[in-house]
């Protein structure tokens, strides 16, 4: 794992071109099938999708095992390409249009400000322009598709305080939003949020699937593996 780790690290930069990414961005899997492990996982996130009935959810496990791509995967197959509207990544990286760390002393703030105001609104999608968009609104509104999904990476360097601010938000607006906290140590969650959310782990990676990953991104990008 730690050649994965020093294969993939690195700080992304929306300002970047995709030539600049770091691999762990650029080749981040973008639908479920594309990911390398954890089919079990994959199958029940598609069953809950295709009926509908997507819990909040709790993903835990080491750094590097996918826990990251497979709900960004999943969203982008609820959402399509209403993805960038209805989705809200609270996260270290650089990736959404806010960039907030749940770990920052602002925590606090983060859960009863940003996440309160982006769960809360009752508006789906910008302004349809056409009967096709209005209608895959309102087919949206009447699915699990209406629910927004609020992404909160390192949930477990929160502060206690702020974990139970989160569980009021939760219960709040679970009509209108669903939470999937990611961690890698699930006994830093706080049980009253443990207890409102569909856990899932993540085993690491192992070496075969790794050495697959590393050796299809060298291969598009060119460079020759030498070596085991």
């Amino acid at each position: 794992m730690a050649l994965c780790q020093e294969v993939f690290e690195g700080i992304s930069s929306r300002n970047r071109s995709t030539e600049s990414w770091p691999w762990v961005e650029k080749y981040r899997p973008s639908s479920l099938n594309d990911l390398i492990a954890h089919q079990e996982i994959i199958s029940t996130l598609n069953r809950l999708i295709d009926a509908h009935k997507l819990p909040h959810l709790l993903f835990y496990g080491p750094p590097g095992t996918g826990k990251t791509s497979m709900i960004i995967a999943a969203a982008r197959r609820l959402y399509g390409k209403n993805y960038g509207s209805m989705v809200l990544e609270v996260r270290a990286l650089e990736l959404s249009r806010l960039h907030l760390n749940a770990s920052d002393d602002r925590g606090i703030d983060v859960v009863r400000n940003q996440i309160k105001e982006f769960a809360g609104t009752k508006k789906l999608f910008s302004a349809c322009k056409d009967r096709e968009e209005l209608t895959s609104i309102v087919l949206c509104a009447s699915s699990s598709q209406g629910v927004k999904l609020i992404i909160l990476d390192e949930a477990d360097s929160m502060t206690n305080d702020a974990q139970f601010s989160l569980r009021r938000v939760i219960e709040k607006y679970t009509k209108n939003a669903r939470f999937c906290l990611i961690c890698n140590y699930v006994s830093k969650i706080i049980p009253a949020l443990q207890s409102r959310c569909t856990r899932f782990r993540f085993a690491p990676l192992n070496e075969s699937q790794v050495k697959g990953r590393i050796k299809h991104i060298a291969e598009l990008e060119k460079y020759v593996v030498v070596g085991r």
